[in-house]
């Protein structure tokens, strides 16, 4: 399954490549120490970052960078962002613009009158036929001022205009600057078929599966890690 991203000819040597999500963990996770002290057990205890499901989750995928510097100053955005004028019909030269409040109405993360922010899409993505394209905030970095609202877009066959990015600013009292490559949507191609769903009760055979496996996850460390957790492809270009 390929991925094909296309950007207007002008703008090819301004604008910063979509990422595997891997290379775009921040520094928070990477300064985050694998074990802290827990006043409740009394002793050392692993922490998140020794996560795998925490970490891969957070490691999968795309993510699409905010093309340059982004000055905010309590609500008010503004940029200098020196580009050629674009080559094609309709192309937006400005990262930002903006959803009206009436948009969000009746929606439960929209403020009271707020507008909506859309960080606009400078590539156009296809997918192989079959495939949509599953965008969301960034897994687990509620540190971003900002909540991307997710949206599900069927690039196998929408992949001829870029897919914009709706967002919900969450902290009014900001001042300071977006950095270029600030990730703005973590991206995962997904396929559109439905799975089948099944339900069943544990037969003796499972039983015995489920008590031994998490006996062992309990009794030792990194029982996933070593045992379950299955190698993943890297993103090539």
């Amino acid at each position: 399954m390929r991925m094909v991203f296309r950007c207007d000819p002008a703008l090819a040597d301004h604008l910063p490549r979509p990422v595997p999500a891997r290379t775009a963990l921040p520094d928070w996770l990477r300064a985050m120490p694998a074990v802290a002290h827990s006043d409740i057990h009394g002793r050392a205890i692993r922490t998140v970052k020794q996560c795998p499901p925490f970490v891969d989750a957070m490691a999968y995928g795309v993510m699409i960078p905010l093309p340059c510097d982004v000055s905010v100053d309590r609500g008010a955005f503004s940029w200098d962002w020196d580009i050629p004028e674009p080559a094609t019909a309709g192309h937006p030269r400005a990262p930002l613009s903006f959803h009206v409040a009436a948009q969000l109405a009746g929606a439960p993360f929209a403020g009271d009158g707020q507008a909506a922010l859309k960080f606009n899409s400078f590539w156009t993505i296809e997918l192989d036929e079959g495939w949509s394209l599953f965008a969301t905030h960034p897994v687990n970095r509620d540190d971003l001022p900002f909540r991307l609202i997710s949206g599900l877009v069927d690039a196998d066959r929408f992949h001829d205009g870029g897919i914009n990015f709706p967002a919900v600013w969450t902290r009014p009292e900001f001042s300071g600057v977006l950095p270029k490559g600030t990730p703005v949507a973590q991206c995962f191609a997904v396929p559109r078929a439905a799975p089948e769903l099944a339900f069943e009760s544990f037969d003796p055979a499972h039983g015995e599966d489920y008590a031994k496996t998490v006996a062992e996850v309990l009794a030792a460390p990194n029982v996933y890690r070593k045992r379950f957790r299955a190698r993943r492809g890297r993103l090539t270009t």
